[in-house]
């Protein structure tokens, strides 16, 4: 598979892809950002931003429990902890009537702070700065193999549950009593964005991995119409930066998720005015 990527990209007449890790980047990129733009929708309009940069925040306690328990790949431990992290963040929201920014604001304080204190015992958190601002170019043929299982995991949850996750962001009344069991749904979801952020962290970086998410779709939310507009629009502008960030990375010698999201951010910016420009 990977050596059909390699001949077609290989006929492209650009100098940026006569490398083997720009080669495997682009890929990535193509699969990795229409995850973040279909998924960005939901998180845009259930107000959710909070929430998923809280996620990638919490990544440095997964990493430091796999560095406890000794595990040679942290990303199975930032998984895991990620998983118990929002469930445990709607169980609370649930079990009380404390505002959900509190919560997240809890949780992630508490998150952050253990991670940072068990990892930079003995000097030795520098190893792990790499998550901070990822590195897209180091991604492996392997890894692209994920992404793709990734894409197809949340196409075919979206198929199943776009219509059932609208109709609670709308009205969870009206959802409730349609027999739609709103918790389940929650967790579900939230589990699909964990992982998500979580598996992206080593390449985007967890310090911005959440500009990915809500960039896109708020920009796409600007100019959209309907759903599927806004399915549509998220997706482009995602793929959009994406490409265009990874060529100009390559070229300024930045760090390429850094360069995604100001791309990003610039398309958001150029609806934004559109929008007000159309009214």
């Amino acid at each position: 598979m990977m050596h059909l990527w390699y001949s077609i990209t290989g006929l492209l007449p650009f100098e940026w892809l006569q490398y083997i890790f720009m080669k495997n980047a682009l890929l990535a990129i193509l699969l990795v950002t229409p995850i973040f733009g279909i998924m960005g929708t939901m998180v845009v309009n259930n107000r959710m931003a909070f929430f998923a940069d809280s996620l990638g925040h919490s990544a440095l306690t997964g990493i430091a429990i796999g560095v406890i328990l000794g595990i040679r790949n942290p990303l199975w431990s930032m998984i895991g902890f990620a998983l118990i992290f929002a469930t445990g963040i709607l169980m609370v929201k649930n079990a009380n009537k404390t505002s959900t920014d509190t919560v997240i604001g809890v949780f992630t304080s508490v998150a952050v702070a253990s991670g940072i204190v068990i990892l930079s015992r003995g000097g030795g958190f520098n190893k792990y700065s790499t998550y901070l601002i990822g590195d897209l170019l180091s991604i492996t043929p392997g890894e692209t193999g994920g992404l793709g299982l990734v894409l197809i995991a949340v196409i075919i949850f979206w198929y199943f549950s776009f219509n059932k996750l609208l109709l609670v962001s709308i009205n969870a009344s009206l959802a409730k009593s349609r027999g739609i069991k709103i918790f389940f749904l929650e967790v579900l979801f939230t589990a699909l964005v964990a992982v998500v952020v979580t598996i992206s962290i080593q390449w985007i970086g967890l310090l911005i991995i959440n500009s990915l998410l809500v960039l896109p779709a708020a920009g796409a939310r600007n100019i959209a119409g309907n759903a599927q507009q806004y399915h549509l629009y998220s997706v482009a502008i995602s793929l959009c930066s994406g490409i265009t960030g990874l060529i100009l990375s390559y070229y300024w010698g930045t760090a390429t998720g850094a360069t995604i999201i100001l791309v990003a951010a610039v398309f958001f910016f150029i609806t934004s005015f559109s929008k007000k420009l159309l009214n």
